[in-house]
């Protein structure tokens, strides 16, 4: 993280310090917060649109569009209107990988029903050891969190050995997200170069974002994409940070205020997720 050097007075120094020791927060997070407040910038806050559940019943309408999703963040993932792909943000720029196989800029004007974004700061990096499979790398990205309680949004760059994800098709009308994704397109590649983003989502808030480890992939060429179900590599370079504010905007469309999101989503997104027969 880049380092910010000024001077202060000394009033404001002992004001910096009492807050410190009266909230436990280090000072170096108050000032950082105090800045983006200022900056009116989401500084360390992932933003969500709409929810898990949501798009488990099938809710696929547009929500927000990307111009907006822009003001929020510059890195996370998401989908668009009628379940048409998979979104990847990355370095400030939005994508859209289709059921096609292609992949191209998204429109300020396209219309997204669900999305995670973040101004990405990294607060550790680190090259992975080798892993054979998405198991052992969700293992290892475990073994850096250090707690099950915050979010985390992760970058992680190189050359996969091999890939395997999938990019939703363009739902038909009534379809819930198990059968819309029971129609994904699958796509398998090796040596890979290119970033997977992502977002770790605590337990505690199942049915409203998507619990675990939540991983899109985009080639270095920006021409392949989607969601990873399954992948390998070695030296791969990781970017974690540690993210303790989020902030949702709830759909205000008389579907999404009529849909009954009282049900356990658990298996639903269990089965989207990682990918029918998977």
């Amino acid at each position: 993280m880049p380092t910010l050097t000024c001077e202060i007075s000394q009033s404001l120094l002992d004001a910096l310090n009492r807050a410190s020791t009266d909230s436990g927060e280090g000072i170096d997070h108050i000032v950082s917060r105090a800045l983006a407040d200022t900056l009116q910038l989401d500084h360390g806050t992932l933003f969500q649109v709409s929810t898990a559940g949501a798009l488990v019943e099938g809710l696929f309408s547009g929500v927000v569009s990307v111009e907006t999703l822009k003001e929020h963040g510059d890195f996370g993932l998401g989908t668009f209107a009628g379940l048409d792909g998979e979104m990847i943000a990355l370095d400030g720029t939005f994508y859209q990988i289709r059921s096609d196989g292609s992949v191209r800029e998204a429109r300020d004007d396209q219309q997204v029903p669900f999305a995670e974004v973040t101004h990405f700061a990294a607060g550790a990096r680190a090259v992975l050891p080798p892993f054979a499979s998405m198991a052992d790398l969700l293992a290892e990205l475990d073994q850096r969190r250090g707690t099950d309680n915050l979010f985390f949004a992760v970058r992680l760059d190189g050359c996969f050995v091999r890939l395997h994800h999938r990019v939703a098709s363009r739902a038909a009308e009534r379809e819930t997200l198990v059968e819309a994704t029971a129609h994904q397109a699958e796509f398998h590649a090796a040596e890979e170069s290119g970033t997977m983003v992502g977002f770790w989502t605590p337990a505690y808030v199942r049915g409203i974002g998507i619990p675990g480890w939540h991983l899109h992939f985009i080639s270095a060429d920006r021409a392949r994409g989607g969601h990873v179900l399954d992948c390998a590599g070695a030296e791969i370079a990781l970017a974690l940070e540690a993210i303790d504010d989020f902030r949702l905007a709830m759909p205000e469309t008389a579907a999404f205020l009529a849909a009954d999101l009282s049900r356990d989503t658990t298996a639903a997104l269990d089965t989207a997720e990682r990918g029918h027969g998977h």
